[in-house]
């Protein structure tokens, strides 16, 4: 993976700081972006301990005008990008609602980040891949995007709409040495989904243990970095005949889908 550059968005923790560090122990130059620079700062220098280049980019994905300007920002500093990962995203926890009474700026802000953000940075890398004839896009969907949520319309939604852009954009690059990918997390331990458990054991009156030990066939919660191992196997050329697919890594939560 060297000479390798790499551009993961919403890395400041949990499964993006998982990929942007592990991206980095395989010998890629990462570039990561986040909200919160204090998050990044420690995620670049682990960046850097594995002994590669990194760069944090502070933004925010609903500004969807600075997006361009980010990829290139990247290419100035570091080259070109050639390992996207779409990674940022906003989650059913922040507001979950019953569909019937779901707030409507909700759910134009969860499309703004969850689709239309990784749409444009994808347009926006793929023209120096096609020239490379090398490329590997890999977005970060969730087992939402093959089944619903309940009291997240939202999100399940835009994980189906981010599962259709994988599949489109794989459809259109394959022959141009380009593969497009998505992971398909179940319940990941994450700040994220913290929050939803909360809401759920309110809601239930289950105990957080009790959701946590049924979250998978594994009984427990998915880690970070298991994620992160298969969006690394995708960025490989090892990987270079698996495209246009939508890869669960759940513990078994979802079989045959």
């Amino acid at each position: 993976m060297q000479e390798r550059i790499a551009l993961v968005t919403g890395a400041g923790r949990g499964i993006g700081r998982s990929i942007a560090i592990q991206l980095a122990k395989d010998g890629v130059d990462v570039a990561v972006t986040s909200r919160t620079e204090s998050e990044l700062d420690e995620v670049v220098s682990q960046i850097q301990a594995a002994g590669v280049r990194g760069l944090k980019l502070v933004g925010d994905m609903e500004n969807h005008e600075s997006l361009c300007g980010l990829v290139a920002t990247v290419s100035a500093e570091l080259g070109n990008i050639n390992v996207l990962v779409n990674n940022a995203g906003i989650g059913s926890s922040s507001a979950p609602q019953p569909f019937i009474d779901f707030d409507d700026a909700f759910w134009h802000k969860t499309m703004s980040i969850n689709v239309t953000a990784p749409y444009l940075l994808s347009k926006a890398v793929l023209p120096s891949m096609v020239e490379a004839n090398w490329g590997r896009i890999i977005n970060i969907a969730s087992i939402n995007s093959k089944v619903s949520a309940l009291h997240g319309a939202a999100y399940a939604v835009s994980k189906h709409a981010l599962g259709g852009l994988t599949k489109s954009v794989a459809l259109e690059h394959a022959q141009d040495g380009i593969t497009v990918n998505a992971v398909c997390p179940g319940v990941t331990a994450t700040k994220m989904n913290d929050d939803r458990i909360h809401y759920d054991v309110d809601r239930t009156g289950t105990s957080f243990e009790d959701i946590e030990t049924g979250a998978s066939l594994l009984g427990r919660r998915i880690l970070p970095d298991e994620i992160a191992d298969m969006a690394v196997y995708l960025a490989r050329d090892e990987a270079r005949a698996v495209t246009g697919q939508l890869i669960n890594v759940c513990g078994g939560r979802l079989m045959g889908v």
